[in-house]
């Protein structure tokens, strides 16, 4: 079966340039657009797929010590039934742990330092199965958290900027103490700092005091946990799964998912990821429009094959097809031979890169300063795809006006000085 001659004859001009200066210059170009829409696709996707690497890098960290989706009483008050509230939010699929907990806002007081914390009471077997820092730490770290040891774990930096260490002791003050003549007296507790963790997020490694349920209880005078803790299989669908929760758990509870609790920094990813796909693909487009002057060359160049093609019976939808061809040809090319060269450098970034800095003697990204050391990559088929269609959509377009000027050719002014 043969196939159309519209296709042999655009694939042909595409290979054009064996012969002659100005058909090999043509060449040239088409060559030049092709790479460049290789390089602009290529670099598409190598960047968003380390921006996708270092967003993946963070959130692993803050879900190591955060829950993805959180079931509260409104006003801190204590949950009513929380094994009933854990039992009923199990009934969604992707429920896959629960965990009850206590937070509220305090100062760590060592002497004269003093730093503000969110103090979490947590009950060390239960948050096991919501958050690995503690399924990590639980034989170790957490269980020094006993019911009335009055002990606490702080992360390493806020334990550093207090300068203390294992054994210590530190103070917890909370509002809503006592009335007296004299004014307002804070709620005051010493604790005994008996471990330390590093989430590797300095949010948290700055900010976030654990002592036990009871405890938590007792010194913010709460009847009972205040909310529950939710780990789910999918962390991508914590929005959709919070919101179903928030209609089946009814008014009484308020659900916030991990997207919501760090939304600064989820929306300040998402506007960046948007940019940098917009600023590359503007170089996307720049290199597919360079397919416009390499047709115009090539029409004005074929202007007489047109004119014979005319007389053959060639309507001009096949003229604008053949040229169509070509250009479709070259934004295939360029954007197949792209993506190829995108995904291998970004599925070897933490090969390529650490060559990189041996080879000059350079490091990117200090362990002394950045708490991500290395290049991490994640390229997903959802950044990937849309890149690889806008590619060929560009090109496609690019097409139009040079394939419809070649349609419009008079055989006759063609072929006058033949």
């Amino acid at each position: 079966m043969s196939l159309p001659y519209e296709l042999q004859i655009g694939w042909r001009y595409t290979r054009a340039g064996r012969s002659g200066r100005r058909n090999r210059f043509i060449s040239f170009i088409s060559g030049v657009s092709m790479l460049g829409i290789a390089l602009g696709v290529a670099a598409l996707i190598i960047v968003l797929s380390v921006m996708n690497g270092f967003q993946k890098e963070v959130r692993d960290r803050m879900l190591a010590v955060i829950a993805h989706v959180e079931v509260f009483a409104p006003g801190g008050e204590a949950l009513g039934d929380w094994p009933a509230t854990a039992q009923q939010a199990r009934r969604n699929p992707q429920v896959q742990g629960a965990a009850p907990f206590v937070a509220a806002q305090a100062l760590v007081a060592r002497g004269d330092t003093m730093r503000a914390a969110i103090v979490r009471g947590i009950s060390p077997a239960d948050e096991a199965t919501v958050t690995p820092l503690a399924a990590q730490l639980r034989d170790s770290v957490l269980a020094q958290l006993t019911p009335g040891g009055w002990n606490i774990v702080l992360g390493t930096e806020l334990a550093r900027s207090l300068g203390v260490r294992l054994g210590d002791k530190v103070t917890l003050v909370a509002a809503g103490g006592q009335m007296t003549p004299a004014g307002v007296i804070p709620r005051l507790k010493q604790f005994t700092l008996t471990g330390v963790f590093e989430a590797g997020h300095y949010e948290y490694d700055n900010g976030l005091a654990l002592i036990h349920l009871d405890d938590a209880a007792r010194f913010f005078r709460v009847e009972g946990p205040t909310g529950v803790q939710l780990r789910l299989s999918d962390v991508h669908a914590a929005r959709t799964v919070a919101a179903e929760l928030s209609r089946s758990l009814g008014p009484q509870v308020l659900v916030r998912d991990w997207t919501r609790t760090n939304r600064n920094w989820f929306d300040a990813v998402q506007i960046e990821k948007r940019l940098m796909f917009i600023i590359l693909t503007l170089i996307v487009a720049v290199a597919a429009f360079n397919l416009v002057s390499t047709l115009v060359m090539t029409v004005t160049d074929k202007r007489a094959d047109i004119a014979i093609l005319r007389t053959l019976g060639a309507s001009p939808r096949s003229i604008m097809a053949i040229f169509m061809v070509q250009g479709a040809a070259a934004g295939i090319i360029g954007t197949l031979g792209g993506v190829a060269f995108g995904l291998l450098v970004a599925f070897n970034v933490d090969v390529i890169v650490p060559a990189i800095e041996r080879a000059f003697g350079v490091a990117f990204l200090p362990g002394s300063i950045y708490l991500i050391s290395r290049m991490p990559s994640d390229p997903l088929a959802s950044d990937i795809v849309p890149i690889a269609l806008i590619s060929l959509l560009l090109a496609f377009v690019a097409t139009l006006y040079p394939s419809w000027r070649a349609s419009r050719v008079n055989p006759a002014e063609a072929l006058r000085y033949e």
